[in-house]
């Protein structure tokens, strides 16, 4: 996984598990483009056509991460690093 990759949160407004992913990729040094779905239907289109109905989603490389998993997060972001 390249390091040029953008990493991408769909969030939205009072999501507290969006919250704790933010946090965690700013902990670990990690830039990230948000993408709230509230804030712009584009986002919410764009996550739906994923197959995801519920957020946060974080986008790193090819990966997708459902919700606040902090083993799956730590492992994408090491394997990003690499």
């Amino acid at each position: 996984m390249s390091n040029t990759d953008p990493v991408i949160i769909y969030t939205s407004t009072h999501c507290n598990y969006c919250k704790q992913v933010k946090s965690f990729l700013s902990e670990n040094g990690v830039e990230y483009e948000e993408r709230n779905i509230d804030l712009e239907e584009k986002y919410a289109e764009e996550l739906w056509n994923t197959g995801m109905r519920s957020v946060p989603v974080t986008v790193i490389g090819k990966t997708n991460i459902l919700g606040f998993n902090r083993t799956q997060l730590t492992r994408a972001v090491a394997e990003r690093q690499a």
